[in-house]
């Protein structure tokens, strides 16, 4: 047995009961084999890919809270540090109920790989909860976030590990989050990042990541003599990543048609107002449904459906797996010729195989979605420095970065034989940076 078959193998048997840290490990490690036969003995001396899937440190703990019933709750919180080999450990905290350990480790994992391709020295890592925030008045959300940060903040440090948000996690709770760690600590340091602009947080960081996936889908055309101009677009999820996907997209001269959550999508054919949801989503925490309100052409349709709905590209933005074998027929019988993760892993395995199989194009959320980490590491830059940049220079940063990012990608593939497999090539490029200095550290 090839020593890749034998680590997705281990994997698999040292942590029953995560699939999507077992799908995450499989999707890498498949990926890796050209790489890895080349110089197999080396890799397999040097326990290069045990070390790589194992975390450093998975750290479990209880979360009590009182609800505004007086009642106590308890849930519970997580944080994997996976790989610290090119920096402190960074990855977001998501609070959501899906939220699990093998999900954490999958997020993590995934991490360590997006966080190389960035170029910054940061290394892998997630955390979060199965909390759910929604429904939550604020009092409850500080509540739980202090009891939260209670724990975490014993594990975490600007030289560390440096969480940031994610799903359920926005600005509201990385501030409660802050205000108890400085509390616990004593210290004004660049712990967490998305922090609010009044104490340290960066221009850009709320719209990095959905304009992150724009940058590198236009780049992504561009070295295909296409562009975004003119574009159908197709994007699931109505957060951050999506608003600003729709909102950048729109800036590239693209028609975005349709948004989700999790109840339903809107359809509007005439191009969504970005606005309209702004004031759903960021002011009010209401549903996508709202939109026909105020854009009474626009049509609200109950449960999932969004890739039914005919487009150029397609930007799932959502949450893991949540396009699926199906879907990915129906967007191609559709006309969609690209599709790029603006989610982590958003596109199940055997709809990434379809896409590859098909010659669509296709870029992987470990580098399409890095545009978050790369502004947060940013904004530990500038924590760091005690400086504040402006929004343009912060965002032609980010620009640039990704802009990069496809480069490293396009030019992997191009190395091993796989020209235009983004999946291998952000895998392989990334890999070889991990790699490189796990062998410089010896054996830690």
């Amino acid at each position: 047995m090839s020593y890749v078959d034998e680590m997705i193998q281990r994997a698999v048997n040292k942590n029953p009961g995560e699939p999507e840290f077992h799908q995450a490990v499989r999707e890498v490690l498949d990926s890796l084999r050209p790489v890895i036969d080349r110089d197999e003995d080396m890799y397999r001396r040097d326990a290069i890919l045990e070390r790589l899937t194992e975390p450093d440190r998975v750290i479990s703990f209880r979360v009590p809270w009182i609800n505004d019933k007086g009642h106590v709750k308890v849930n519970r919180g997580y944080r994997v540090q996976f790989s610290s080999a090119i920096g402190p450990y960074k990855g977001g905290l998501r609070f959501h109920p899906s939220v699990n350990q093998g999900i954490v480790k999958f997020l993590g994992f995934e991490q360590i790989f997006k966080n190389a391709l960035t170029g910054l020295p940061i290394g892998g890592g997630k955390g979060g909860s199965d909390f759910d925030p929604k429904g939550k008045s604020d009092r409850e959300v500080m509540a739980f976030c202090q009891s939260f940060m209670s724990e975490l903040y014993r594990h975490i440090g600007a030289n560390i590990d440096v969480p940031a948000g994610d799903i359920g996690v926005g600005g509201r709770e990385v501030g409660y989050l802050y205000g108890q760690f400085k509390r616990l600590t004593g210290r004004y340091e660049g712990v967490l990042t998305g922090k609010g602009l009044t104490f340290g947080g960066s221009l850009v960081r709320t719209e990095a990541t959905g304009y992150g996936l724009i940058y590198i889908t236009e780049e992504m055309l561009r070295d295909h003599d296409m562009t975004m101009s003119g574009k159908t677009v197709v994007v699931s999820g109505s957060g951050n990543v999506a608003t600003y996907a729709v909102e950048r997209a729109q800036h590239f001269g693209a028609k975005v048609v349709a948004m989700s959550d999790s109840n339903g999508y809107v359809y509007d054919p005439k191009g969504i107002q970005v606005d309209v949801v702004k004031e759903i989503k960021e002011k009010r925490r209401g549903r996508i449904k709202e939109y026909v309100d105020a854009v009474p052409t626009a049509k609200y349709t109950e449960g999932k459906g969004v890739w039914s709905i005919p487009c150029d590209i397609a930007l799932p933005c959502a949450t893991q797996n949540e396009l699926t074998l199906d879907d990915i027929r129906t967007l191609k019988d559709n006309g969609c010729f690209a599709v790029a993760e603006g989610a982590n892993m958003p596109v199940t395995q055997e709809a990434t195989d379809f896409i590859l199989e098909n010659k669509m194009l296709f870029l992987p959320g470990k580098a399409s979605n890095a545009g978050g980490v790369t502004t947060s590491a940013l904004e530990m830059t500038q924590n760091s420095e005690r400086v504040y940049w402006s929004f343009e220079k912060t965002d032609s940063r980010l620009k640039e970065i990704m802009v990069n990012i496809y480069a490293q990608i396009s030019t992997a593939a191009k190395e091993y034989g796989v020209e235009d497999n983004f999946v291998i090539g952000a895998n392989i490029a990334a890999f070889k940076k991990v790699s490189d200095a796990m062998h410089s550290q010896g054996v830690v």
